[in-house]
């Protein structure tokens, strides 16, 4: 990955959808970071993929709206999508989207891996009407084509007049974008856990039983999908093996109540994936990565539940007997019941033993030190 610090020398750090300098443009990566800001690239002028993505808040987005901030507002101010906007944190270590030898697909991004890589990630939200809502390439480039240091960037690393090829300069725009997603200003890997691995931070008590709870299938079932490296506590894990499960998430009712999405819908995750037509895979969701995940809520596709140690009960009520263990501690009453009740992740789930107040608090705190440097002051502003 190239360095932040090397992107942004003789770069001008301007405001979001300002215009820069063209001499500040000196690379892909800092074109990208350019577009990343420029709310200009959205039908209103209002939104940027860092709206969604804020670099201050976990590349997540942290405005409230109506469903609280389970999913996200668009640039015409009131439509409302019904997926919790995932963080970009880390996002381009997930593989191209495919389907492994043992039968499982993997990698790919958005939750349902419609989109094998980065840059074509990047091309969505211009278009999509309930996002940034240009309606089609052509009036993105226009846009792009409005700002003389652009024009020279472009031309500059694509070749000349790409600009008047609305398909090319699309395209060009994408590759810039995830150039800029693939610097460290994303992925520093700075956190507790990381320092930890360096000598550079001593574990809490708490904090060193949750991580020996984390990496021990004896114990969790935790690393079954969240651990990348095959050595535990490894350099660089982003804690998430990018494969796709169904772990029985309920429909989110706020969030339906005022996203004009039918109470009834359905949404069946990968199998909404074009490349996917297989009925087994409906309701799996790509794992995501834990990276910042203490200051990344809400949780679940579809921002269902507001806190992290919600989210660790919600997985161990597979394993415990307890009715204590059967109530959403968020709403009071029972865990609902699944979007998808059909293809669960079943032998994952249940893996391990009932966790009791001690283990489970002992995770959070662990899953707390993978909070990048930039966002630990984060940590206490948390629900």
């Amino acid at each position: 990955m190239r360095t932040l610090t090397a992107i942004l020398t003789g770069m001008l750090l301007t405001l979001p959808g300002a215009c820069i300098g063209a001499e500040a443009i000196d690379s892909i990566e800092a074109l990208g970071r350019a577009l990343f800001f420029d709310v200009n690239l959205s039908r209103n002028r209002t939104q940027a993929c860092a709206t969604c993505h804020s670099p201050e808040f976990g590349f997540t987005d942290p405005r409230g709206n109506a469903s609280g901030r389970a999913v996200s507002l668009g640039d015409d101010d009131r439509s409302l999508g019904d997926r919790n906007a995932p963080t970009a944190s880390y996002a381009a270590f997930s593989p191209p989207f495919h389907l492994k030898d043992n039968g499982r697909y993997v990698g790919g991004q958005f939750l349902d891996g419609r989109e094998q890589d980065l840059a074509a990630q990047a091309g969505g939200p211009p278009l999509n009407p309930v996002e940034m809502g240009m309606p089609d390439k052509a009036a993105v480039v226009a846009r792009l084509r409005e700002n003389p240091s652009y024009i020279a960037a472009f031309d500059r690393f694509f070749g000349a007049d790409i600009l008047a090829r609305p398909d090319a300069a699309y395209k060009a725009m994408t590759e810039s974008i995830a150039a800029f997603e693939r610097t460290d200003f994303f992925a520093p890997f700075d956190s507790k856990y990381d320092r930890y691995l360096r000598d550079e931070y001593r574990m809490t008590a708490q904090e060193d039983l949750g991580m020996t709870l984390f990496f021990s299938q004896q114990f969790t079932n935790c690393n079954l999908c969240h651990q990348l490296k095959s050595t535990p506590a490894s350099a660089e894990e982003t804690f998430s093996n990018y494969e796709y499960h169904n772990i029985g998430t309920p429909v989110n009712p706020a969030a339906r109540a005022v996203n004009g999405v039918a109470s009834d819908h359905v949404d069946r995750g990968l199998l909404d994936n074009p490349a996917v037509d297989d009925p087994k895979q409906a309701g799996k969701f790509k794992v995501p990565t834990l990276r910042n995940v203490a200051v990344t809520g809400p949780y679940m596709h579809n921002g269902v539940f507001k806190d992290l140690r919600t989210v660790v009960l919600f997985y161990n009520k597979y394993n415990s007997r307890s009715a204590k263990r059967q109530i959403n501690p968020e709403s009071g009453e029972n865990w609902r019941a699944p979007e998808v009740p059909e293809n669960l992740s079943l032998k994952e789930l249940e893996t391990g033993p009932a966790l009791d107040d001690r283990r489970i608090d002992a995770l959070v705190a662990f899953m707390r030190t993978l909070t990048d440097r930039r966002y630990e002051h984060l940590l206490n502003k948390q629900p």
